[in-house]
């Protein structure tokens, strides 16, 4: 799926910062949703899913 914003008459796509957002949504439900008052550092890593970019895994976009 392509996003496109409508910028001034001009389509603008930026795929780096679309995936920057999501990253950042999918910590703020993770951090919503944990039971502690912050995310431990391997907590955000799950959710950043930083073991399957070390490992050069390609990671599904979630949306």
């Amino acid at each position: 799926m392509t996003h496109v914003a409508q910028v001034g008459g001009t389509a603008v796509q930026d795929h780096v910062a679309l995936a920057e957002i999501e990253l950042c949504g999918d910590l703020i439900i993770a951090a919503s949703a944990a039971g502690e008052e912050r995310l431990s550092l391997e907590s955000i890593d799950a959710v950043l899913r930083v073991a399957e970019e070390r490992e050069g895994r390609k990671v599904p976009s979630a949306g």
